[in-house]
């Protein structure tokens, strides 16, 4: 395995009862993990990253924040050294997986399995270091199986390449990569309807925004729960 750079955290801030924010060095730069701890007997930590374009703040990332720890998950979102340096642009994959080793010391110090997930490029870096990182299982929110309207320069080998039980949650009309593009594998596919990239439904579908989210994170509960 890799070596590691030890992470140096900050000393954490609450931000509500039971949630802190550490940094976290890496040889990328500085990370920041923002924890949601699990409420009563944690049995899990699920990890998630941002995508190239965006940070924590996505819905799907705050609705898992909200709904995990109620049932056994604590929850880390994890910003990439590169949005807490204020960049606007993702740099190369070779240096998001450098980031992504660098913080997982950080959220394995918990003693607990560790799902590695994230949204859109996340969920690749997920993807590509779960093996060699030990990754209980992969969470892969708006799997980026190619750049839209370039089927041809699909990413499905990463994605195949997890080694570990993997979910997807995928937008019904994600231009990355529409569920019934995805290949025959060994993961489980679940789609929200209508969806986008970013998990947003029209005003005209037959699904709110509120339970397009939800049934992210109902697909996310019932998954965790399998993996102990």
């Amino acid at each position: 395995m890799t070596p590691h750079t030890p992470h140096t955290p900050h000393t954490p801030h609450t931000t509500h009862a039971t949630d802190t924010t550490e940094t976290v060095a890496t040889e990328a730069g500085p990370a920041r993990i923002t924890w949601h701890r699990a409420r009563g007997r944690a049995r899990l930590v699920l990890a998630v990253s941002h995508g190239a374009g965006g940070g924590i703040e996505a819905r799907d990332l705050r609705a898992l924040a909200a709904g995990l720890p109620a049932h056994g998950v604590t929850v880390a979102l994890v910003e990439q050294p590169w949005r807490v340096a204020g960049k606007k642009v993702a740099p190369a994959p070779k240096t998001l997986d450098t980031g992504w080793r660098g913080i997982w010391p950080a959220l394995a110090e918990p003693g607990l399995p560790v799902v590695s997930g994230g949204r859109s490029a996340g969920a690749r870096v997920a993807c590509r270091t779960a093996t060699e990182l030990g990754a209980r299982a992969v969470l892969a929110l708006s799997f980026p199986l190619h750049p839209p309207g370039r089927p041809e320069k699909s990413r499905a080998d990463e994605l195949l390449g997890a080694g570990v039980p993997t979910l997807v949650v995928q937008g019904g009309n994600d231009p990355f990569g529409r569920p019934g593009e995805f290949p025959e594998g060994d993961y489980e596919l679940v789609e929200v309807p209508h969806g986008d990239h970013g998990f947003a439904v029209p005003k005209r579908a037959d699904i709110t925004q509120e339970e397009a989210v939800s049934v992210v994170t109902a697909a996310v509960v019932r998954w965790t729960g399998t993996l102990g």
